[in-house]
């Protein structure tokens, strides 16, 4: 027979969702089932705290104690730089592959950087900007209508300055 379950011990499950909808609670069930929690409650949950990240896939975290689930967003730098463009909300019914071709600020990557800094591999923030950066040319997007390669070349040559976090 498995150990006693203990109330008081911390759980964290992490979930990717679309956000702002209910999620299908046959994929939470197996997942948050065993530790005593109903699957349409925290389907609920996960929808009214991704409410603003509306149609962007996007990493939840449920940390469980005593049968209640808190729910935190976890951003990542894809999502982060999608929701910067300010593209209008989409139903991912019907528009498919859609190509993220706007322009954003050069403080918006700076911004988007001191955000994951914790997460970043990186030693300085000039690191995580060029990972960012990175990230927005894999997204599609341009930085102040230049190629974001071409800003990581200035970057490592000294040309555009990063303030230090």
């Amino acid at each position: 027979m498995p150990p006693k379950f203990d109330p008081t011990a911390i759980n964290y499950v992490y979930l990717r969702v679309v956000g702002g909808e209910v999620g299908a609670t046959s994929s939470l069930a197996p997942k948050i089932g065993p530790l005593g929690l109903s699957p349409k409650k925290v389907g609920d949950d996960i929808a009214k705290a991704t409410g603003a990240w509306k149609g962007l896939r996007i990493t939840v975290e449920l940390k469980i104690q005593n049968r209640q689930a808190t729910v935190s967003v976890v951003p990542s730098a894809g999502s982060l730089i999608i929701k910067a463009l300010k593209e209008p909300p989409r139903d991912r019914k019907k528009v498919k592959n859609i190509s993220h071709n706007g322009n954003i600020t050069m403080d918006d990557i700076i911004e988007i950087a001191r955000t994951m800094r914790s997460r970043s591999g990186a030693r300085y923030l000039s690191g995580t900007c060029k990972e960012i950066l990175g990230t927005a040319q894999s997204v599609g997007c341009t930085v102040d209508g230049q190629p974001p390669h071409d800003i990581i070349d200035s970057i490592n040559s000294g040309d555009v300055e990063i303030p230090e976090e």
